[in-house]
């Protein structure tokens, strides 16, 4: 309380409070450090249970709904939301494993998880393996050790649309009593599921698709829910035994949510991984329109594709929704409502075309990302993938004339008109 005995400073701090209770229809934002206790024992109580809010970085109501919101989109029990998509897969794997442990990848993955994977986790004391061959379960069995703690794959791979058969992979990861982690970027919920196909975490770079605008930086875990303490807590113990001072395990108080609470408790606070609640906000938006964009983006981007692989110009097309991908059969058993918007294409004049293509678009904007509403180029070979070897980048179809082209939202004419008029001098030259 404030009045106007009080001095100025005092007055210019305390008289906006209000606690008023109202009810707004969009998420409110809390752009707050810190929450007011209400007396002693509310303060005692939170930081002893974690109920209720204390302090942004261990919990915020903004980031809380949208939680809920992406868990719900999953088919998931819990949701964390951290500050980007690396956080969200950094934090995912610190959860289920540490020094001296083991994980198995997909070699088909966004070279910044690789090397957070090679460079980052490794000097932790956590190894990894890459399975070339991903549609092939035995392939992933062969490296499972006593030490595997988890299996890391994309649903559609960046950027080759390699297709991962989730069922058949998370069932080599319940024989072994481990999780099947995907990263669920470039299909999006709105596409598959994971969850309902037996993976036991999606993590997301809520910076794509989710927020859609290319405007935050966020990333998201989902967890199943389905944690069995008697099947798998050998591959846990800092999920099923007590922890510091004797305090009850993490599954004798979450139960089937062990994993995402462990996340949410003890790997993403204390490594910082805590998103702005401004962001969550914006986040949560996007989601809220992210199947009537998804299924505008896939539209478009199988008109482009087609348009693309009858180009005299263009080699190849790697895409998931034309039938001359090897893994379109197996995308109309998980895709539902189109085939994601991000895919490679091959020009036949190597990187001197590529590079006339990059600087000649107008209506595609050249830069490092997808998932935007607007549509985007690169040229993986010199930016994405310019560290990995020839014979690398050859195993992931990445060439001198391959491109990526992320499918935005555009009047899908406009978007062929600008391929066509960059593409128009080739033809002319060859002519």
């Amino acid at each position: 309380m404030t009045d106007e005995s009080t001095g100025f400073a005092t007055r210019a701090l305390h008289s906006a409070r209000n606690q008023t209770a109202a009810t707004s229809r969009a998420t409110p934002i809390y752009l707050t450090a810190g929450f007011e206790f209400d007396d002693f024992d509310h303060a005692a109580d939170h930081f002893g249970t974690g109920s209720g809010f204390g302090y942004t970085r261990t919990g915020n109501p903004t980031v809380r709904a949208v939680e809920r919101q992406l868990a719900t989109l999953e088919s998931g029990v819990d949701a964390v939301l951290v500050a980007s998509g690396q956080a969200a897969v950094v934090t995912a794997l610190l959860t289920v494993a540490g020094a001296g442990d083991h994980i198995i990848s997909s070699t088909h993955i966004y070279e910044g998880s690789r090397g957070l994977f090679l460079d980052n986790l490794a000097r932790l004391g956590i190894e990894t393996t890459f399975v070339d061959d991903i549609g092939d379960p035995d392939a992933w069995r062969a490296e499972i050790r006593p030490n595997t703690r988890a299996l890391f794959a994309e649903s559609i791979a960046n950027a080759r649309n390699d297709l991962l058969d989730i069922a058949a992979i998370s069932a080599v990861a319940d024989e072994a009593a481990v999780p099947l982690i995907v990263d669920n970027t470039l299909a999006t919920p709105f596409l598959v599921r994971p969850l309902e196909h037996g993976a036991a975490i999606v993590v997301h770079s809520a910076s794509k698709f989710l927020a859609g605008h290319g405007s935050v930086l966020g990333g998201v875990i989902v967890d199943d829910g389905r944690f069995d303490a008697a099947a798998a807590g050998h591959n846990a113990p800092h999920l099923v035994l007590p922890g510091r001072g004797g305090f009850p395990s993490v599954a004798s108080r979450h139960g089937g949510a062990a994993r995402i609470a462990y996340a949410r408790e003890s790997v993403a606070p204390r490594f910082g991984a805590s998103p702005s609640p401004l962001n969550a906000f914006l986040i949560g938006q996007g989601a809220e329109t992210l199947g009537l964009r998804v299924e505008r983006q896939s539209r478009n981007a199988l008109d482009v594709a087609r348009w693309l692989a009858a180009h005299d110009e263009v080699e190849s097309v790697d895409y998931l929704g034309l039938e001359s991908h090897p893994d379109h059969a197996l995308a109309q058993k998980y895709l539902d409502g189109g085939h994601g918007s991000v895919f490679t294409f091959t020009l036949r004049g190597g990187i001197d075309a590529a590079r006339s293509f990059v600087d000649g678009v107008r209506v595609f904007t050249h830069m490092t990302h997808i998932g935007d509403v607007r549509s985007l180029v690169l040229h993986p070979e010199t930016t994405s993938h310019s560290h990995r070897s020839r014979q690398e980048r050859d195993l992931l179809g990445v060439r001198p004339g391959t491109l990526r082209l992320s499918i935005g939202i555009e009047d899908v004419a406009d978007l062929i008109a600008d391929l066509d008029r960059v593409l128009q001098p080739a033809r002319e030259v060859a002519a």
